[in-house]
């Protein structure tokens, strides 16, 4: 039963296999093919839900705000985090 289970490959099997492969691969490739042509383009339609353009302008950031939220500072500096993730 062993020997059913593995056993060396010739190098005439190894080419039979490359073939076998080879045929499968080509033979899905063209499949896909024919797919892709059947289906032609697909187009998403988006109604309600995509928001408003505004006038693209940011909003103002507030140094003291940033500040009192940061953990840890020095002078003018915030200092972050290294590798606590």
């Amino acid at each position: 039963m062993t020997d059913f289970l593995f056993h060396k490959v010739s190098e005439k099997e190894k080419e039979e296999i490359r073939k076998q492969a080879k045929k499968i691969i080509n033979d899905f490739s063209e499949q896909l093919d024919f797919v892709k042509s059947k289906i032609g383009e697909l187009m998403v339609e988006r109604g309600e839900g995509q928001r408003d353009e505004k006038d693209g302008k940011c909003n103002e950031l507030d140094k003291d705000i940033m500040f009192e939220n940061a953990p840890e500072k020095r002078g003018e500096f915030i200092i972050g985090e290294v590798k606590k993730w």
